[in-house]
């Protein structure tokens, strides 16, 4: 079996980095082939470092404010054949490793994403969920997870370097790549990703659908060039969120 390398983008994550670890090395238990975990330290402030080496992961120092980036950072330290990639706050299930390791063995498939799951459900985390599954069927750029060789993320030149929509983006660029190729892009299906509700539980279930309509104007004129109003929203929600944990 090919080694493989998950790499773990985290930005103050002292709270959820153990969980996420050991549920990768619960899936580990379940492939033959070696399996090592990097954590890439996004401007951490707190004891996400320190925690992550706890339980013998990787740690690589990173300064940027682009999730793109923070993860090929940790594609360009990963010594594994099979590159896997999930957020610090989620987990995967028991048999994700073993059903990405013979997916890619077959041959048929350049790489994927995994079916998400929230780790709690409500009306509007339902809706959410709706969302998600119609999205990923409709364009098929699956996302969550995201797994393919090194080789193939090299040749792509990983994720694509941009603030909003980099997972779609770089789904697109493998599912393009590996047409090319006569292989497919595609998506788990034994296994999921748990996706944490820890923003919902911080600022309510309605969160996204509510920035969708309170936003509108925004992504508009993000739309037509003017990307201000979008990427001091994305910075608010997504990469200065955990700043208050290392203060």
């Amino acid at each position: 079996m090919k080694s493989i390398s998950v790499i773990i983008p985290a930005h103050n994550e002292e709270r959820y980095v153990a969980r996420c670890i050991r549920s990768i090395r619960a899936a580990a238990r379940n492939y033959k082939g070696a399996v090592e975990v990097i954590v890439v330290c996004n401007r951490c402030t707190d004891k996400t470092q320190q925690i992550a080496e706890s339980l013998g992961a990787r740690t690589v120092p990173n300064q940027d404010r682009c999730i793109a980036r923070v993860r090929n950072a940790g594609i360009a330290a990963a010594r594994g054949e099979i590159i896997v990639t999930i957020d610090c706050d989620n987990r995967m299930t028991r048999g994700t490793l073993r059903e990405i390791g013979y997916l890619l063995s077959t041959g048929r498939y350049i790489g994927g994403g995994a079916p998400i799951r929230f780790e709690r459900y409500s009306l509007p985390l339902w809706l959410n969920d709706l969302l998600c599954r119609v999205s990923f069927k409709v364009t098929g750029l699956y996302c969550g997870i995201f797994w393919a060789e090194r080789s193939t993320f090299q040749a792509v030149g990983g994720f694509v370097e941009k603030k909003a929509m980099e997972d779609a983006a770089t789904a697109k660029r493998l599912k393009a790549y590996g047409k090319k190729l006569g292989r497919r892009y595609t998506c788990l299906r034994k296994n999921v990703l748990i996706n944490s509700t820890r923003k919902y539980d911080d600022m309510g279930d309605w969160l996204y659908l509510k920035l969708i309509f309170a936003n509108f104007g925004t992504f508009i004129r993000a739309a037509l060039g003017d990307r201000r109003g979008l990427n001091k929203m994305l910075d608010e929600l997504f990469y200065d969120y955990n700043d208050k944990i290392g203060e």
